[in-house]
């Protein structure tokens, strides 16, 4: 199974404030009238009918939809309500992989055949309902990637099984741009080879793919012919914690970028406490004017928590960028987490910051 929860982030400020259901709601960066920076975090289905999408500048979005209700993210309410739908799908999974903060994947072999399995979906989605007040959209699939295709084929609240039998008569009609990975540029030399649907491409000869694709074509043409034996894979929580934000001017301001920094992994910090981790790498990215974006990274001798410890490498991650270069957005970023409640030896060095 993949499971996506519907238009997330917009999703759960409906349902905390149901005075706005059937608004067009928009999570993001402050629009400011139509000239503020960032982009569009998530948005409901009633403001995807004007042209707004997730990624989109802000500023774009306020001119297709100046009327929508704008809402800044809420980081921690987000992953609080993720926790518990994780803990949902989790009781119905051999193994639950998930791959972001809205959706997951879910080995569910032991229901024993795809019949079971749609029941299984029944059954979650009403939990989730009950639960969170959400809907989420779910695919079951022999594997990974017709999965996720299938979950986004009736969305909202869709729910849709693909037999093994019925992988080639789904998969063949879609665009080919429906397979993860094959974004614009491979979809633009895909059509310039008169491929356009997954059917075009699981028929095409693998060789001329390889042509003009590289080896990545050997996969591709696996997956468009419904082929994909990639496991679920449990995993122990998310694989990072990240805030960022993009000033309304660009800034080479040091001090203005150095308070930044501290307020970004103050934030990063207090989410690291909240959800029961520790991390060992800290880094800071910078995205100029033009987009060209750069990053410094820190490994620590050992795990931590401590929010002296992270803003202290953020700081000294930041100091190679306060070189006069203005700046349009900053981030902080903690990876390779772990559990803060995993019982390991302590070592003399846990008494000493680096």
């Amino acid at each position: 199974m993949h499971i996506d929860m519907d238009s997330f982030f917009a999703s759960v400020e409906i349902h905390r404030d149901p005075s706005l259901d059937g608004m067009p709601v928009i999570v993001g960066a402050d629009p400011k009238g139509g000239v503020g920076r960032g982009v569009v975090s998530t948005c409901s289905y009633e403001a995807r009918r004007y042209g707004v999408h997730s990624g989109m500048p802000i500023s774009r979005a306020y001119t297709l939809c100046p009327h929508a209700v704008y809402l800044p993210v809420n980081h921690p309410l987000y992953s609080q309500v993720s926790g518990e739908i994780m803990t949902i799908l989790g009781r119905y999974a051999d193994r639950i992989e998930q791959v972001s903060i809205d959706e997951a994947y879910l080995d569910v072999t032991s229901s024993g055949s795809f019949l079971a399995a749609g029941v299984l979906a029944a059954a979650i989605k009403r939990d989730i309902r009950e639960a969170e007040g959400l809907t989420c959209s779910i695919g079951i699939a022999p594997g990974k990637v017709t999965a996720k295709i299938a979950s986004d084929h009736r969305k909202p609240d869709g729910l849709t099984v693909v037999c093994p039998d019925e992988v080639a008569t789904f998969l063949d009609p879609l665009p080919v741009g429906k397979i993860p990975g094959v974004g614009k540029k491979t979809g633009d030399t895909l059509a310039g080879m008169g491929i356009l649907s997954i059917g075009n491409l699981a028929r095409c000869d693998v060789q001329l793919l390889i042509a003009r694709l590289g080896r990545s074509a050997i996969r591709l043409h696996r997956l468009a012919r419904g082929i994909d034996d990639a496991a679920v894979q449990a995993r122990e929580g998310c694989k990072s914690i990240s805030r960022e934000t993009t000033f309304d001017e660009d800034t080479a301001d040091p001090v203005l970028l150095t308070v930044t920094v501290a307020d970004l992994a103050r934030d990063v910090s207090r989410t690291l406490a909240a959800d029961h981790l520790r991390c060992r790498t800290v880094t800071v990215k910078v995205r100029y004017r033009g987009f060209e974006t750069h990053t410094r990274s820190r490994t620590l001798g050992r795990f931590t928590a401590d929010p002296e410890i992270i803003g202290r490498t953020a700081d000294d991650l930041l100091l190679p960028f306060l070189d006069g270069t203005e700046v349009r957005l900053i981030g902080v970023r903690l990876s390779e987490l772990e559990d803060s409640g995993r019982i390991r030896q302590t070592s003399i060095d846990e008494f000493f910051t680096p």
